[in-house]
């Protein structure tokens, strides 16, 4: 009874539980005192392990070749203005994230750390908080039609084209966001001007790329570009033009088979292509 006592001065009034407990787990194996003591953090684990946690998840997305069609309609219809025949493509590429409403769990997110098809980014830093998915695809929606517009002004303004006589429409569904924006300027001048000289941008190649785009012609980061690399070799594409201070990540997972090619402004953009084409010049790469 001393024992008890000393258990309870110590443990105020709590001293006959460890008592029995003691008892107890001196008549059971070593195996099954583990399991026992086992049970609660394996029961925590679990419980985190299937609790919603604050990231989202992204994987290579689709791409389109902005000198082709979009659910036979031209992407890109110019009026005004005589327009070349193009060969080659010149694809625009995307990522595909889960919701915002979506629940990630621990199992997803370590399952996606450890796949290079894969991106694990928090919530926030894609979404603005509170935003619905209707939300959010409404605002990718209008960031869409802004980079069109932008990318119709560069474009234009690369060529010293005025947009009072050359009317340029964009139509491209089910994709938002501005990172097309210098694609599709890339697709407006090689409908237009070509490489200059009666060729044209592609030189026949898959091009593929991403950027945003300012109405003078300056190209800015995305964000997602590793994924966007997969997407375009997956589809074909040998040469990805990339906004430069992205450089850095795309080179980290670049696939193999395709080459880096660094922008910081439509013109950068349209000379590298050209030195491509013509097999001459100097081309950056990342």
């Amino acid at each position: 009874m001393r024992g008890v006592r000393r258990a309870r001065g110590v443990h105020g009034g709590e001293g006959r539980a460890p008592t029995r407990l003691g008892g107890v787990l001196s008549r059971l194996s070593r195996p099954r005192v583990l399991a026992l003591c086992g049970a609660p953090a394996l029961a925590l684990f679990a419980v985190a392990a299937l609790a919603p946690l604050p990231y989202v998840l992204a994987q290579p997305g689709s791409t389109a070749n902005v000198l082709g069609e979009d659910k036979g309609e031209p992407v890109i219809t110019i009026t005004g203005a005589p327009v070349r025949e193009t060969t080659g493509e010149l694809l625009m590429t995307t990522i595909v994230a889960t919701g915002p409403s979506v629940d990630i769990d621990l199992g997803q997110v370590v399952d996606a750390w450890f796949r290079t098809d894969r991106a694990v980014m928090p919530k926030e830093a894609v979404y603005p908080t509170g935003d619905t998915d209707a939300e959010i695809e409404k605002h990718n929606a209008a960031e869409m039609e802004q980079s069109q517009e932008t990318a119709v002004d560069a474009a234009l303004g690369h060529l010293g084209r005025s947009p009072d006589q050359v009317k340029v429409d964009l139509n491209l569904a089910d994709i938002g966001g501005p990172s097309a924006g210098l694609l599709f300027s890339l697709g407006i001048v090689d409908k237009l001007d070509g490489d200059g000289s009666g060729g044209g941008l592609t030189g026949g190649r898959t091009i593929a790329g991403t950027g945003t785009i300012t109405s003078d012609g300056d190209v800015g980061p995305v964000g997602g570009v590793p994924l966007k690399t997969q997407a375009a070799r997956r589809d074909g594409a040998t040469v990805f033009l990339v906004p430069e201070e992205e450089c850095a990540q795309a080179r980290a997972e670049k696939p193999e088979g395709l080459r880096l090619v660094p922008v910081t402004t439509l013109k950068d953009a349209v000379r590298a292509l050209v030195a491509l084409e013509r097999k001459s010049g100097k081309v950056p790469s990342c």
